[in-house]
């Protein structure tokens, strides 16, 4: 008996693991899956520079800077849908990337290619003609810096990390540049490190994550060490608050004659804002921002209070 219980496990072997079937749904549900809409709250930053300035409340400024958001939306859907199809065998061997649209066979990969093209044709030219050559020159110096990440920039230690950042920072750029409105030094470096802080946690969060498995699709995941990720989004994390506190205690040679000092108070929740972000990332579980920002109550009430108190310090009130 045991011998042939022994002579059955070593004949019957596990089936190979089959490729994922073609998931149900149409092709245009796949390729806007494929363009992450619970990601386009990332293209809200075109908003951040106008609303520094005030700038938030004419007819022309909403139409503008609606436009600047779709603009932005429809190259980052160009992106995507080129990155997916190029990880399509990759994303087979992820354990949830595997049932994105394109690795699962619901959006064949020329038809992607195919519509990312005719998005990152159309969206510059749009921009131009629409909003002003300066956002257009912007929008196509962001299709080619994700399409390079894409195609090898991904795969250089750092360079990953900046040219995600330089995308955030890109966005912050955008409504400015629509709204002929200068962009300060504090605005810049508050936003950039903010954005490398965002970036290096989600990096961190994936590799603890993926920590000891296989089906890595980020090859660079390998090479970075859980540490020195660490490092980078404290860093980082510590350079946008510094460059906020410099924003919010200088006066610029005019004393505010609002109720309350609401720059100087923004700090507190800025802080509060940044060290509740940074449990999520300690905890490694930062991985998706989006739902990090939108799923804690508590995260999104600081926001509000932050919101509210910078409002009141533009405002003047």
């Amino acid at each position: 008996m045991a011998e042939a219980l022994l002579h059955q496990q070593r004949t019957h072997r596990p089936p190979a693991p089959r490729p994922p079937s073609r998931r149900p749904g149409t092709l245009v549900g796949g390729l806007l899956r494929t363009t992450r809409p619970k990601q386009w709250v990332k293209n809200v930053l075109v908003v951040a520079a106008p609303a520094a300035a005030g700038r938030l409340f004419s007819a022309h400024a909403v139409t503008r800077l609606a436009l600047v958001f779709a603009l932005f939306t429809a190259c980052a859907a160009a992106v995507y849908l080129i990155n997916d199809a190029r990880d399509a065998e990759a994303d087979r061997a992820h354990p949830t990337k595997r049932h994105r649209p394109i690795a699962a066979g619901q959006v064949p990969v020329p038809v992607a290619y195919g519509v990312a093209g005719a998005l990152a044709v159309l969206t510059p030219a749009v921009a131009a003609w629409l909003t002003n050559p300066a956002v257009a020159v912007l929008l196509t110096a962001y299709l080619g810096m994700q399409l390079a990440y894409c195609v090898s920039l991904k795969h250089v230690l750092v360079v990953d990390l900046v040219v995600v950042t330089t995308g955030f920072l890109m966005r912050a750029m955008a409504g400015g540049l629509a709204l002929g409105i200068p962009l300060s030094r504090w605005f810049l470096i508050t936003t950039g490190f903010g954005a490398l802080f965002m970036v290096a946690a989600k990096r961190y969060s994936e590799a603890v994550q993926l920590a000891g498995t296989a089906g890595a699709t980020r090859v660079l995941l390998t090479e970075y060490t859980t540490g020195y990720l660490r490092f980078v989004w404290q860093l980082a994390a510590g350079v946008a608050v510094l460059g906020y506190c410099l924003w919010a205690l200088e006066e610029g040679g005019v004393p505010h004659t609002s109720v309350l000092p609401w720059r100087q108070l923004s700090v507190v929740a800025f802080i509060l804002g940044v060290l509740r972000y940074a449990v999520f990332a300690d905890r490694g579980t930062a991985g998706e921002p989006e739902e990090v920002v939108l799923g804690d109550r508590a995260l999104a009430l600081i926001a509000l209070a932050w919101l509210a108190m910078y409002a009141l310090a533009v405002a003047d009130w």
